[in-house]
């Protein structure tokens, strides 16, 4: 049988695109080709995986609100890009979380979507 064997991208709507992979590369190092959009490739040498899952409609894990989706970057150096990011000013949420499958950060882009920080267990 056919089947999916990974995320082919994430595409979503945003009132200005450019100011926001304009945000995104400043803030997150996501720098935007020619096109738009940002390409990752992936890295044997980096741990970590890409999951698919539905969450319930009336979750409070995106964070107050109606957002409908949330997306999840891992991150070489959580401690040292959250500090960073609170540097810059961006909304950092208080609470890291860690767990056998690594340690969790959140933050809020300027569109209001809430964004999960991943570093993945060594």
């Amino acid at each position: 049988m056919a089947k999916v064997i990974g995320l082919g991208g994430i595409f979503f709507r945003s009132r200005d695109p450019a100011a926001l992979a304009a945000w995104y590369a400043k803030h997150l190092g996501l720098d935007a080709e020619e096109w738009g959009g940002a390409r990752f490739v992936e890295n044997e040498q980096r741990p970590g995986y890409t999951l698919w899952s539905p969450f319930a409609a009336d979750t409070g894990y995106f964070g107050p609100g109606a957002q409908s989706y949330m997306i999840n970057f891992r991150v070489d150096d959580l401690d040292a890009l959250l500090a960073q990011l609170r540097g810059a000013g961006v909304a950092v949420d208080e609470r890291v979380d860690q767990s056998e499958f690594g340690r969790f950060g959140w933050i809020t882009d300027p569109e209001g979507t809430r964004i999960e920080l991943w570093q993945p267990p060594e």
